[in-house]
């Protein structure tokens, strides 16, 4: 029977990447990258092959076999397994680069923050303090070469192959023999005569100072240039001098090192070391301290390193949010932190997170995930979207908090285009009839009309037939003159979606009510999109052969890619001419012009959290302002009902579905007295009016709700043909040559007799 000997190399679980040896080590020992067999994860290989004749240098690099086996400390090289074979010695570690290759290539990107060098001293001597201090080990071999940075940044301190205890009792510090390392001794060894007074770190604190200086100018020619500070900062140059002082007795204790330099003012005095050092001891923490610690941390992370942020401050906001019960506040800088991750890794890291807190039920923890939904939305999947995060999401329909029905309304302009069929044109449906017809919030009502309007693309064609005509419909007979406007709006940025004939027997009909509006900027609107559909439709009819292009042309469903645009802009039914709005309507001042220019991808959403200064201010945007505290109790008067929004969600067939809840017209109140007479109403005289506006007392819609701002007037704009162009601009001249005449005529009149009223005979 034959036995083969085992090679322990072959069954050591790590193994080298072929590749040359990493440089800047000039001790015994070659650095090689390597990885775990088993996972593949990247790990550090210290290689010493044993030679004939180098029994000396073959004992240190035993020693230092030892030492990394039973020294732990987290400033210190993390040891992971060893391998000793009589030809060879292997310490894996974590996975690092030696100092000097790493502050080369970060030169080369654009220099190390100071930031980031002061966190990585006070690392280098915590590890000497501990040593030292806890220890009563020399280290005896302080310099570049032993100094090693790992995947964050961090700075670990190796090289532990000279190392000798301070008490003596293992004898003397080893003989190196290598002048690259000898070069850093104090000068004090020189003296052999044993006179010098000296503490047991003050030879390491030497070498300290040689490492500062080298960090800060390179390469140290030799010992007599530590006398210029060079690049060191004037902060740190005190205490760097203390380090280099002939006199051994005077350098300082690691400890008290560290102290001064964490004084006010010091080198070690800033965010970056404070981050650091409350990460470190972020398990002993209390709760409240650790809430504050994440509400402060966002505003710090885009000074912090990007390695840094991905790989220690990205497993600590994890693991506090499984763990630690952290709630809300990470989330602002977890998304912070997630745009340094590559898609791959976001998905493995980021979005199980994300998955298993939209099943929380901390209110503040969902409605921050809603708020910030546009950062990870990309990374979601469809299946994920439609089974894992849609379901826990329409929850907030039915929160009595406003302010969660708002942001869960606002979040379907996101999850829209992920959602199936069923989610999207069936349960994202019932929801929006009932919120639109029963939501006691005003703004809310409104936010679910602009929402309708700008996803009615990602719609089918059955549901928004029988849908958006409804909808808008609805929106437009609603108390709340903001959900008004939107509902105007709405029809106007969907008018590709409608055949001919809605438009002229379902659509034109409600937008010719809302010209006796009692809001201005409801009659505005709607003024405005009714010439917009009677081109559209005098286009057809001049030329009947546009009418199959146009209905056929109906955009169906597009697919989202990556992430989807916050607001779907509808493809145009008839070909469009730039500022084709011009010809069509009266010209106004260049106030009122800007003031209908806005956008629909620039659309605010109502805010239920912010109260408006005026009525003035409400005018001008209704995306914010009091629309629960103000608006709300006037609109909430004419809307509320008896049964809560929840006793109703069972009967949505019978109450709240679009063809059922919509269709019935709200009942107009008779004018109340006191209804002012159109003559005593300046209709565009050159002298400013102080009397009221005779449409306002003809409903009792309240008359100072927040305006809304534009829906999207460019989506509706050029609905005309080319061919009409020269005929609508002669048309224009020519009421501005009328607009000016009456302009002089009413003048004449007033200063004359005064304004007349309607209906009084003229006196000879």
């Amino acid at each position: 029977m034959w036995f083969f000997a085992r090679d322990p190399v072959r069954d050591f679980p790590f193994e080298l990447i072929p590749e040359p040896p990493e440089g800047g080590l000039p001790g015994p020992w070659a650095l090689h990258r390597g990885r775990k067999k088993a996972t593949g994860s990247p790990v550090s290989i210290f290689v010493y092959d044993v030679k004939p004749g180098a029994e000396e240098q073959t004992q240190v690099a035993k020693a230092a076999f030892k030492r990394f086996k039973t020294l732990r400390h987290p400033n210190i090289l993390a040891y992971i397994d060893g391998l000793e074979t009589e030809k060879c010695l292997h310490v894996v570690t974590e996975a690092v680069t030696p100092l000097g290759i790493y502050l080369k290539a970060r030169v080369e990107a654009g220099g190390l923050k100071e930031l980031e060098i002061s966190w990585g001293l006070h690392q280098i001597v915590k590890a000497l303090s501990f040593l030292v201090n806890d220890c009563s080990l020399i280290h005896n071999n302080v310099c570049m070469a032993a100094v090693f940075v790992d995947r964050a940044g961090e700075w670990k301190l190796g090289g532990l192959d000279y190392m000798y205890s301070a008490q003596g009792n293992g004898g003397g510090p080893p003989r190196k023999g290598i002048p690259e390392l000898e070069q850093y001794d104090p000068p004090e060894l020189a003296d052999s005569s044993g006179r010098v007074v000296r503490e047991k770190w003050s030879a390491d604190m030497w070498r300290l100072g040689c490492l500062i200086w080298e960090v800060f100018n390179g390469p140290l020619p030799r010992a007599a240039a530590l006398r210029n500070p060079g690049k060191i900062p004037k902060t740190l140059v005190p205490h760097y001098c203390e380090l280099v002082g002939a006199n051994p007795k005077v350098r300082p204790n690691p400890a008290r090192f560290l102290q001064n330099c964490r004084a006010p003012g010091g080198f070690m005095s800033n965010r970056f070391v404070e981050t650091n050092l409350f990460l470190e001891e972020i398990q002993i923490k209390e709760p409240a301290e650790k809430q504050k610690f994440f509400q402060e941390l966002s505003k710090s992370l885009d000074a912090f390193p990007e390695d840094f942020c991905r790989h220690k401050v990205l497993p600590q906001l994890l693991t506090a949010f499984e763990f630690g019960n952290a709630g809300a506040v990470v989330l602002t800088p977890l998304f912070k932190v997630g745009k340094f991750l590559s898609a791959e890794e976001y998905q493995q890291k980021i979005i199980p997170v994300v998955v298993k807190m939209f099943s929380s039920t901390d209110r503040a923890m969902r409605i921050r995930l809603l708020q910030q939904m546009e950062q990870f939305i990309q990374y979601l999947d469809e299946p994920t979207v439609n089974t894992q995060i849609f379901p826990h999401v329409v929850h907030g329909f039915l929160d009595t908090n406003p302010a969660i029905r708002e942001q869960t309304v606002k979040s379907m302009l996101l999850l829209a285009p992920k959602l199936n069929e069923a989610n999207l044109n069936v349960e994202l449906m019932k929801h929006f009839a009932r919120l639109q017809a029963k939501d006691e919030q005003g703004p809310i009502r409104c936010n679910t009309t602009v929402c309708l309007g700008k996803i009615g693309s990602y719609l089918s064609a059955s549901t928004r037939h029988r849908v958006l005509t409804s909808a808008f419909s609805r929106a437009t007979r609603d108390p709340f003159a903001p959900s008004r406007v939107a509902g105007v709006l709405g029809f106007a940025a969907t008018h590709n979606l409608y055949s001919m004939n809605d438009c002229a027997q379902k659509i034109l009909p409600v937008l010719c009510g809302l010209t006796v509006d009692p809001e201005k900027s409801v009659r505005d609107q709607a003024f405005k999109a009714i010439r917009s559909f009677l081109s559209k439709l005098e286009s057809v009819s001049e030329d009947p052969t546009q009418l199959e292009e146009v209905e056929t042309n109906i955009p169906q469903r597009p697919t989202p890619e990556g992430v989807p645009a916050p607001a779907p802009t509808p493809v145009p039914a008839t070909p469009t001419t730039s500022g084709h709005w011009e010809t069509q309507e009266e010209d106004k001042d260049t106030a009122e012009d800007s003031s209908t220019a806005d956008r629909w991808d620039d659309e605010d959403w109502g805010s239920l959290e912010q109260e408006a200064e005026s009525v003035l201010a409400q005018q001008d945007d209704w995306s914010t302002g009091g629309q629960v505290s103000r608006a709300s109790q006037v609109s909430n008067s004419d809307h509320k009902s008896s049964k809560s929004p929840e006793s109703d969600w069972s009967s949505w067939e019978a109450e709240g579905s679009w063809e059922q809840g919509w269709q019935e017209p709200s009942s107009q109140e008779p004018p109340p007295d006191g209804t002012r007479l159109a003559s005593e109403y300046n209709w565009g005289g050159p002298e400013s009016s102080d009397k009221g506006d005779p449409f306002a007392t003809l409903s009792a819609r309240p008359s100072t709700q927040p305006r809304p701002d534009s829906w999207g007037e460019d989506n509706w704009e050029g609905l005309e043909t080319d061919s009409r162009q020269v005929k609508a601009e002669l048309a224009r001249k020519k009421r501005e040559e009328r607009r000016r005449e009456m302009e002089a005529k009413r003048a004449e009149r007033k200063v004359a007799k005064g304004p007349m009223k309607l209906g009084a005979r003229k006196l000879d």
